[in-house]
């Protein structure tokens, strides 16, 4: 999952660098859409070192509050046509599965913690 997340955010990164070539609006966007698909990451890394099972459901919860978020950012580029739907297409799928993976292991995290 850390690797997965890193590549995303590189390649959100990209994005982000061509929407910062044109004033207002697209940088400000950009913006918002950086911070939320890098924080990801950086909260599924800070998962990998939790220091307790508690810790590990915060930071992965996070971390798919913050995939909601790069999501909607995402589908917004699009439906505003700063952006074309078919460059971001690939992009909004994997912010789709990331929500997905991260949803489950929080809730398999979550089932297993009540149980012990």
């Amino acid at each position: 999952m850390p690797a997965r997340t890193f590549e995303f955010a590189r390649r959100i990164v990209k994005v982000c660098q061509l929407l910062d070539q044109s004033p207002g609006v697209s940088r400000t966007l950009a913006g918002q859409l950086l911070r939320s698909a890098s924080s990801i990451g950086a909260n599924v890394e800070e998962g990998q070192a939790s220091q307790s099972r508690a810790d590990f459901i915060s930071k992965y919860s996070i971390a798919c509050k913050e995939a909601r978020e790069t999501h909607y950012w995402l589908r917004l580029l699009v439906a505003s046509k700063m952006m074309p739907a078919a460059r971001l297409s690939s992009l909004i799928d994997e912010a789709n599965q990331l929500i997905a993976v991260l949803t489950t292991i929080v809730k398999k995290t979550r089932a297993n913690t009540t149980k012990a």
